[in-house]
């Protein structure tokens, strides 16, 4: 066991300040936004005041984010924080409204990256095309996934990986099983 590390996983103020910084935002533009002020904020971030349950709505819409992700999670223990996220204790992450359950793999949100485990409900695809300013890597463990990048669709089948820099892009899974992926995305978007 390392005795140099924190004996703390990280907590709800770190993976908001990670996600304020993620977007480029300043304490001052985010506290603005909210209507709140900068020493509230600060003090959050620092995990020196807990934000009500509407509080964390508001910061999720803001950072259009899940509320769900924002919700303390089962800790880690000491020697494990920040290292290692069990199966069990991974985050949920968005909402199945499209078809997909997405857990959370990376133990926080303060990377520069964010790994995401993915299934794909079968008949399930997503509607609107998707445009966002990052770079994506998925690789599918099992199933198939139809992915349209620039408006040319792939077929990808277990074993095939993607990527997609700032093109737009959907996904469906035309089949009846599940598809199950790991889905890389920097910067972090959740």
């Amino acid at each position: 066991m390392r005795h140099d590390l924190p004996l703390t996983s990280h907590t709800l103020g770190a993976d908001l300040r990670a996600l304020r910084r993620a977007r480029g935002l300043t304490l001052v533009q985010t506290a603005e936004a909210l209507g709140r002020s900068v020493g509230w904020l600060s003090q959050v971030e620092r995990d020196k005041s807990d934000p009500s349950i509407t509080d964390l709505r508001q910061l999720a819409g803001h950072f259009d984010v899940p509320v769900s992700i924002l919700f303390r999670h089962e800790a880690a223990p000491a020697d494990e924080a920040g290292f290692i996220v069990r199966a069990g204790a991974r985050r949920p992450m968005g909402s199945s409204i499209a078809g997909l359950v997405e857990e959370l793999l990376s133990p926080d949100l303060t990377d520069d990256f964010e790994m995401v485990h993915s299934t794909f409900l079968p008949h399930s695809r997503i509607k609107d095309v998707v445009v966002r300013p990052t770079q994506e890597v998925g690789y599918i463990i099992s199933g198939r996934l139809e992915i349209e990048i620039n408006a040319i669709t792939h077929t990808l089948n277990a074993g095939d990986s993607f990527r997609v820099r700032g093109e737009p892009f959907r996904w469906a899974n035309p089949t009846t099983e599940p598809t199950v992926a790991i889905w890389v995305i920097a910067p972090p978007v959740y």
